[in-house]
């Protein structure tokens, strides 16, 4: 199932329903030859008409099952009404030692310092030259985001960032990453991922939340999620004490410059590039820079960046109109009231305890740290 896959059907199409796959029904009147045979044939008594009866019902059940397509052991259906999926420790805990159990592991990064908020003037973004996605250093508050292939074997096909919220256990990305006939139920978050290495940990949802509308019909302009994360085998501590977070921000105007960022899914380091987000219709932003590939998707759009953490304000996932766009220009659902009503939900709950300002401080890896790279 590729979740990531960009490009696929044009933008004056996306959004509506996909067809489903037809399975052929079963005919009205099944028995031998194809016949009807009511309570009975002639010639054939009528215990052996019902045995053959059953036989053929047993075989065309049995032919039916081996014609349709298996269920996604992954998926599930969570709350459709409400558009959550509470996740099983179990299978969370599974889901990343499944991630360790490869080429990956988890080493300590560096340390994060906190957002200034307004006491930094935020960066201004210049356009990149040449106007093209190129490899970035890695970013503490984004990280791929990880999921079981056709075989099982996780693999990053998306990418996510972590933004505020009041318990400080919140991600954002699109909802196609996290909902696809069902809710994904085996996803890992790597914040900062590089070389292989998880420098911040692994993280696993706590609750999954999208608009209903994406479930319904996955209307692109639904196209954001919100999950919920605790460190994966691990009790207590906040994602955001560990990374930093982003800022999010709503109805923010289109033309602004803005900085995109995803991971692609053959590689384990970011692309990035700096342009404008531009208006695409009054509920979709574009950004004309190529360069962005399969498992980008849910990559943040950003503005404001602060030069002392290199967080900025969140005002779109790569998602939306061709589930993010194609080679050369990718899209986000608009923030605006509806993704606010859906953050607003996706935070009401209580969330884990904040760390005491001691020496566990510390050693979350949250302290003042040097300018990050450029």
């Amino acid at each position: 199932m590729e979740t990531s896959e960009r490009g696929t059907v044009p933008a004056d199409s996306a959004g509506g329903a996909a067809g489903d796959a037809g399975v052929p029904a079963a005919g009205v009147c099944p028995g031998p030859g194809g016949a009807c045979t009511g309570r009975g044939r002639d010639g054939v008594p009528l215990r052996v008409t019902l045995a053959l009866g059953l036989l053929t019902v047993i075989a065309g059940s049995t032919v039916l099952a081996l014609n349709s397509p298996s269920r996604d052991p992954f998926l599930a259906p969570g709350d459709t009404a409400t558009g959550s999926y509470s996740a099983d420790r179990t299978d969370g805990d599974q889901a990343a030692a499944a991630v360790l159990a490869g080429p990956y592991q988890e080493r300590p990064g560096p340390p994060v310092a906190a957002a200034q908020h307004d006491s930094v003037m935020a960066s201004p973004l210049s356009r990149s030259r040449p106007l093209l996605a190129a490899p970035a250093a890695p970013s503490p508050a984004i990280g791929a985001l990880f999921s079981p292939d056709d075989e099982g074997k996780p693999v990053h096909h998306c990418t996510a960032s972590v933004v505020q919220s009041p318990a400080g256990d919140l991600i954002a990305t699109a909802a196609h990453c996290v909902h696809d006939d069902g809710f994904r139920t085996r996803l890992v978050f790597a914040p900062g991922l590089h070389d292989g290495i998880a420098p911040y940990g692994l993280w696993v949802p706590t609750r999954i939340h999208v608009d209903p509308r994406w479930i319904r019909d996955r209307d692109p302009d639904h196209d954001v999620a919100f999950l919920r994360v605790r460190r994966a085998g691990r009790t207590g501590g906040r994602i955001a004490d560990v990374t930093g977070a982003e800022h999010i921000r709503f109805d923010t105007p289109a033309g602004r410059p803005a900085q995109l960022t995803g991971y692609p899914e053959d590689r384990d380091i970011p692309v990035s590039c700096r342009h404008t987000a531009d208006a695409q219709g009054p509920a979709q932003l574009r950004f004309s820079c190529p360069g962005f590939p399969n498992g980008t998707s849910g990559g943040p759009m950003l503005t404001d960046l602060d030069p002392a953490t290199g967080t900025g304000a969140l005002i779109g996932v790569i998602g939306g109109l061709d589930e993010g766009g194609d080679d050369l220009v990718s899209y986000s659902s608009r923030f605006g009231p509806d993704v606010a009503a859906l953050y607003r939900r996706a935070t009401a709950q209580p969330g884990p305890r904040p760390p005491q300002a001691d020496s566990r401080a510390v050693a979350s890896g949250v302290r003042p740290r040097a300018a990050p790279l450029s």
